[in-house]
């Protein structure tokens, strides 16, 4: 970017490196931007479909004061401020397949907008460079073409800019920033170095710059960009901002001037601060505040005594040093304790959650007895006076709460209906609780003379291990160290790439084929070398039929193909699991459409990882393979020791294939693959889908396994029971633990993207519990 660098070297500009809180996505760091608040990490799920920021911000302040407000870009910012432009065009910006039509709907709109005079802020999002780095990672030569593009776009701007400041003698301020950075891999998310890290160029013709005077960029917060928006246009600093003026700007206006600027940035931030925390007068940053309004109003005094005198410099100076250091120790702070928590909602959420694993710990003789009953005796307690009692107790505290409180709730501002379902459900399941411990209190008394180790002490080596790594892994989320090495615990050449994907495409046809039907071998067959053709086309694997770069394309029309392919094996599968319920057609056509379905499951997989996660899949379906024919059925496992070493294998490969519990390592590239545009339906399923294979897969070889292999009718019942509750346990433990852990140093960077990843875990496991009990199902009516 040779014209950008010139004006950060030797033109009149101020460069900076711009800290982007986590999680770094692109609407809560368009909030921290606007606002100089800190989002919360629920905002990564928001971020899907943006709801109107109601937070005090610059664009609002800039609206309300007349400002006549244009933009093109992103269409997040116009879901966040829908009535502050009298002008946009958004563009979708998830469809991360485009890295060109999203730019150039922007720059198609700069040779008129910038020839105008009916506006004050232009703002653009420009979304090419972000989309390139999700595709092919920051390496791509990609990202020297879209850097030399973006350099072009700013220097056309600028120029405009200073032909319209020679007309209106009035100096204009072009900032160039990011809202998030790029990890070695292209995406982002996560809070490492370089997905923190953002450029900040502020350029105007007002700041003075020698030649060859080029400076270091200094390290500032990306929050501290709205406090120095408001000031440089003359509006209010919002009020949730805890960001500072950049004191840089100011540095060429006189000593007046930048004094009081500092003093409105630090009289915003105090007040903030005794909004927020109770003994802020003890805070270092209120008592370094205080002392510099004394000095700034001994400076005033001497100012209007006598204008120029050393005197007066110094005393200003050191003014100066004081409200820096004062903004400096306030902006800390309130970083660290601004954060509001919901307490009340916090609560209700973890005591739903807790109560139904409760009830799934009681159940357990039920559930994994012979019967397999899974009894959830939630209608009784509805005709007993503890239930009545317990609902009038919880209203009384839902409503002492939503009249009492200060802060706003989530629970409170639902509607009553939602929140007298919610209150039901809680009296109902601790009613059903309290009903099943005192049956096994009375089976306990009556039971009273048999062996006391036969009681206790059912279980086999194995399943004291099971209960073991269990037990374990719930005490390791308790340290930030184990979340962000889970992965660890857990776990090119183009050329050589090519040969590897050919060979494991080969692999998985030779480990899936021989329980499908004929016809369903020649789609698979079909459906894994369009696979490869897609690979081919995007350029990611060497073809015979591809000369040169020029051929590289978007593999629209391969992709679609293999999702032809896919659809075709599914249907196949269930229309023969339909037939196995009738009677006649035996228990061989449902076998192999359960296996067709895992068959339909695998080659949507293999289009969606990336090529060198083609082995990984090839040797979860090795291990599998293996696993069914030499361990489980020669030893005899039972169904509740396959199943949890099933849901283990399982999370083993959702890390093998590359995953964390860093955002940034989800793939969201593969939600768009065959696709031209944005559709948030299949973009969701696909992307969730790419991510959570490794569980998927291993839950859909259990079906089979078990509906192969069980020689009793209640065994899927009883792997459903199994996995729900295995799945439940980190899920209750970690509900808790980050409810207590919320004003941990790494509450925001290592607990909270955890909890995003236990909670779609939790639906994950939902989901494979309907594809058990619609398996189960099945098998009843078959027999």
């Amino acid at each position: 970017m040779p014209y950008t660098t010139y004006l950060v070297e030797k033109g009149a500009s101020h460069s900076f490196v711009a800290e982007a809180k986590p999680p770094t996505v692109t609407m809560p760091r368009i909030k921290a931007l606007m606002t100089g608040s800190l989002p919360g990490f629920v905002d990564v799920v928001r971020n899907l479909n943006s709801p109107v920021l109601l937070e005090d911000n610059v664009l609002r302040q800039a609206a309300a004061a007349g400002k006549r407000i244009i933009f093109y870009g992103d269409e997040t910012w116009v879901r966040l401020f829908p009535k502050h432009f009298v002008e946009h065009d958004g563009t979708t910006s998830f469809f991360v397949s485009d890295y060109t039509e999203v730019d150039d709907n922007v720059t198609r709109h700069l040779e008129t907008v910038l020839k105008r005079d009916d506006w004050d802020v232009l703002i653009l999002h420009y979304l090419g460079l972000d989309h390139i780095g999700h595709l092919s990672g920051p390496h791509s030569p990609l990202v020297g073409h879209k850097l030399s593009e973006m350099d072009s776009v700013l220097m056309k701007i600028h120029l405009a800019l200073l032909s319209k400041e020679r007309a209106s003698l009035l100096p204009s301020l072009l900032v160039l920033c990011g809202d998030h950075g790029m990890s070695e891999t292209g995406s982002h998310g996560a809070s490492s170095m370089e997905e923190v890290s953002t450029p900040l160029v502020l350029i105007s013709s007002a700041f003075e710059r020698s030649p060859g005077n080029a400076r270091r960029p200094r390290h500032v917060q990306q929050t501290d960009l709205a406090a120095t928006l408001a000031i440089g246009l003359g509006l209010p600093i919002p009020q949730s901002s805890v960001g500072r003026l950049l004191f840089q700007v100011l540095e060429g206006r006189p000593m007046r001037d930048q004094l009081r600027f500092l003093h409105l940035n630090a009289v915003q931030l105090s007040r903030l601060l005794q909004e927020n925390v109770p003994l802020y007068e003890k805070d270092p940053g209120f008592e370094q505040f205080k002392i510099s309004e004394r000095l700034h109003g001994n400076w005033i005094k001497l100012y209007l005594e006598e204008n120029s005198s050393e005197v007066l410099l110094n005393l200003g100076t050191k003014v100066l040093r004081q409200y820096l250091d004062a903004l400096q120790s306030l902006s800390l702070s309130l970083s660290r304790q601004v954060a509001h928590y919901d307490t009340y909602s916090m609560a209700v959420g973890a005591a739903l959650v807790l109560e139904v694993f409760a009830l799934l710990l009681l159940s357990i003789p039920k559930a994994l007895g012979p019967a397999a009953e899974l009894d959830m005796p939630l209608l009784s307690p509805l005709f007993s006076l503890l239930f009545y009692l317990m609902l009038l107790g919880l209203w009384a505290v839902h409503v002492t709460v939503c009249t009492s409180t200060e802060s706003s709730c989530y629970f409170c501002s639902v509607s009553w209906l939602v929140a007298g379902t919610a209150m039901v459900l809680l009296s109902a399941l601790l009613c059903a609780i309290l009903s099943e411990l005192t049956k096994m209190v009375g089976g306990a008394r009556r039971h009273a003379g048999k062996s006391l180790a036969a009681c206790l002490w059912p279980w086999s080596e194995l399943d004291v291990l099971i209960v073991m790594g269990t037990v374990g892994h719930v005490l390791s989320l308790g340290a930030s160290s184990f979340i962000e090495e889970e992965h660890q615990t857990c776990s090119d050449h183009k050329a050589a790439l090519s040969a590897l994907t050919a060979f494991s495409l080969l692999a998985v046809f030779l480990l899936v084929h021989r329980r499908c039907s004929p016809m369903s071998r020649v789609v698979l067959a079909l459906g894994l070398l369009g696979v490869y053709c897609y690979r081919a086309a995007i350029g990611n694997v060497m073809s015979p039929w591809q000369r040169g770069s020029k051929d590289v394309s978007k593999g629209i029309m391969e992709a679609r193909f293999v999702y032809v392919f896919v659809l075709g094996i599914l249907f196949t599968g269930t229309k023969d699991l339909l037939r196995s319920q009738v009677a006649a057609a035996g228990a061989k056509a449902r076998t192999v459409g359960l296996w067709e379905i895992h068959s339909g499951l695998v080659l949507l997989a293999a289009l969606l990882l990336r090529p060198h996660n083609l082995p990984v899949l090839v040797s979860s379906l090795l291990v599998q393979t293996l696993m069914a024919n030499f361990i489980w059925k020669p030893l005899s496992h039972d169904t509740a020791e396959v199943t949890v070493m099933h849901y283990w294998f399982g999370q083993a490969f959702f890390y093998f294939q590359g995953n964390s519990n860093n955002i940034a390592t989800v793939d969201i590239s593969a939600g768009f693959v065959g696709l031209e545009q944005y559709v948030e339906g299949p973009a969701v399923f696909l992307t969730a889908f790419a991510t959570y294979v490794g569980p998927v897969l291993w839950a859909s070889h259990l079906v089979n396994y078990l509906s192969s292999e069980a020689s009793s009718l209640p065994a899927l019942r009883h792997a459903c029971f199994c996995y729900a509750l295995v799945g439940s346990v980190p899920v209750s433990a970690y509900v808790v633990l980050v409810t207590s852990l919320r004003y941990h140093l790494f509450i925001w960077s290592v607990f909270s993207p955890k909890l995003l990843y236990e909670g779609m875990r939790a639906l994950v496991t939902a989901a494979v519990c309907s594809f058990f009990t619609a398996a189960d199902q099945a098998t009843l009516a078959r027999t």
